[in-house]
């Protein structure tokens, strides 16, 4: 008996301890049923419980799994994001808009269960995300040259009405201007001195489209200008100065954050990971992997590396908190040491 009370995994079982889910599984003699360590039911009488190295075992041995843990299924986690995930697919796959009870009803789960379990996922709600991913087709469509009218059909919008009544936030500027390179988009600039090198502050009429960490002043002007090929970039008049004073002041100190309004731009999955990015608190951090099921898709690590590259906000979108798996610090856009200056910093 001495030996069973003093099983550390008894200890993982009282505190509920999600973090042990996958080690083992527990049976209790009484109610012929084996749960997960972090099963919310009543903790049974240690007497009669034993421990199990997995379901298999644990089922070998006579018992059945419980109905409220399930533990011979996934973790719960896993099941929510591969119900978001495949809700994710049908979103993009489908001609027309879903509504929230098609895709609840898929799911098998109530609608406000749904919303708010798909938003705690990947950030957006799914109205939000359908039409980011609408968006992103009238963006591939526009960019191959396809005409307006062609593109907002061919990318599931029932009328032009309903597009271009939400073409400013969803392309950054109306369709025709997109189509054309963004040539009608003026966008000021101007750069300052921090403790991380130069710093490049842009804007356009909607808010911060460009942070940009680097040493020489050319380069970051070159920089963005590829970044927004066609645009009306010009530096800015003195006044910026009280921007761009905020956006370096924000550099030297991520943790207070940045109140200047943002210019997001970017496709459906590239925004549902930088949703993802800002919600990572300051001073804490999160590996590529984890990012990737943050979002709801498990399977692509790779993409949500090439998403934190492709940021063109630095900073204020903190693709420094996302770390390997091994916790190494690697792959900053503005450099590795200036990665662990701002994890330094928001650590302290």
């Amino acid at each position: 008996m001495m030996e069973m009370v003093e099983d550390p995994r008894w200890a993982l079982v009282v505190a509920r301890d999600a973090s042990a889910d996958g080690a083992f599984v527990y049976s209790v003699a009484t109610t012929g049923v084996y749960c997960r360590p972090a099963c919310a039911a009543r903790t049974p009488a240690r007497r009669n419980v034993r421990f199990h190295p997995d379901p298999a075992a644990a089922e070998q041995a006579g018992f059945r799994p419980c109905k409220r843990c399930c533990p011979d299924q996934p973790p719960l986690a896993e099941r929510h994001a591969a119900l978001v995930a495949a809700a994710c697919r049908r979103i993009e796959q489908a001609e027309e808009a879903l509504s929230l009870g098609e895709l609840a009803d898929g799911a098998g789960l109530s609608p406000h269960h749904f919303h708010r379990l798909f938003r705690s996922i990947t950030g957006l709600t799914p109205k939000g995300y359908g039409d980011a991913h609408r968006a992103n087709r009238v963006r591939d469509a526009l960019a191959a040259g396809a005409g307006v009218t062609e593109a907002l059909y061919d990318a599931g919008y029932g009328s032009s009405g309903r597009f271009y009544a939400a073409a400013d936030a969803t392309l950054g500027m109306l369709p025709s201007a997109y189509r054309a390179g963004g040539a009608t988009v003026r966008i000021r600039f101007g750069i300052g001195s921090s403790s991380l090198g130069r710093v490049l502050a842009a804007a356009s009429e909607r808010g911060i489209c460009a942070i940009l960490i680097g040493d020489d002043d050319d380069i970051l002007a070159e920089d963005l200008h590829r970044r927004f090929p066609q645009a009306d970039v010009t530096a800015a008049d003195p006044d910026f100065a009280v921007v761009l004073d905020q956006v370096i002041a924000m550099v030297e100190t991520p943790a207070q954050g940045l109140s200047l309004p943002l210019d997001i731009r970017g496709t459906a999955f590239q925004q549902r990971v930088w949703q993802a990015l800002r919600a990572i608190p300051a001073g804490q951090t999160m590996s590529y992997a984890e990012l990737a099921n943050r979002i709801g898709q498990p399977e692509a690590v790779r993409a949500v590396a090439g998403a934190c590259a492709a940021n063109r906000i630095a900073v204020a979108i903190p693709c420094h908190r996302v770390l390997r798996s091994d916790g190494a610090v690697s792959g900053y856009r503005w450099g590795v040491e200036r990665k662990r200056a701002l994890l330094a910093r928001e650590a302290g």
